[in-house]
């Protein structure tokens, strides 16, 4: 084989899959106890829990958990707020007390502010509400750091391991496809 010929075929090769998750820091360090798990809505008004809830200390800092840039910090319905935007996607963390003004270039754990009592979802105790949007659509943050769900990749054809490539799959056979009326003297159809 000429080296021509190789690099075509090297050039050839598929890319890394486009969606990956980004790889992430934790917002809290040492790495928190997660208290509250995601459990994304149904729909766009729907009950769930749309980010997780991490233990932690009031006053504690909070890190941002992917390079990005500071696109909101402040108060929101009585709570501080911080959001960095990552291109596509977006963390929050709240209760928060912002350390960096809207438009700061932070990076991978980078403080952005300190974590408050006030507005913890699991007062009394501290703990950040970190969240993972991709346009209007909830992600859960522990993908980030590796510490999601379980999830299977993708084998490279759609059929499960173990079937063979070149057998067609059987269709399966209703269980009354042969009944038939009793007294109609039909037997069953073939």
């Amino acid at each position: 084989m000429d080296l021509v010929t190789l690099a075509l075929l090297l050039s050839l090769r598929p890319a890394a899959p486009p969606d990956t998750d980004p790889v992430g820091e934790w917002p809290l360090r040492p790495e928190p106890a997660v208290v509250e798990h995601f459990d994304p809505p149904d729909g766009p008004y729907g009950a769930g829990h749309r980010g997780v809830d991490l233990l932690g200390s009031p006053g504690q800092p909070v890190r941002a958990a992917l390079p990005g840039q500071v696109t909101w910090a402040g108060s929101l319905a009585g709570r501080g707020v911080v959001v960095v935007s990552h291109g596509a996607t977006r963390t929050t963390y709240e209760p928060v007390g912002a350390a960096v003004p809207v438009g700061t270039a932070v990076a991978a754990g980078e403080v952005v502010g300190a974590l408050e009592l006030t507005g913890s979802h699991c007062f009394p105790r501290a703990c950040l509400h970190w969240g993972w949007l991709e346009g209007e659509t909830y992600l859960d943050p522990l993908d980030l750091v590796g510490a999601g769900p379980v999830r299977l990749l993708p084998l490279w054809r759609a059929d499960p391991v173990g079937t063979p490539v070149n057998v067609r799959p059987v269709r399966p056979v209703h269980p009354y496809a042969a009944w038939r009326p009793p007294g109609t003297g039909l037997g069953p159809v073939a």
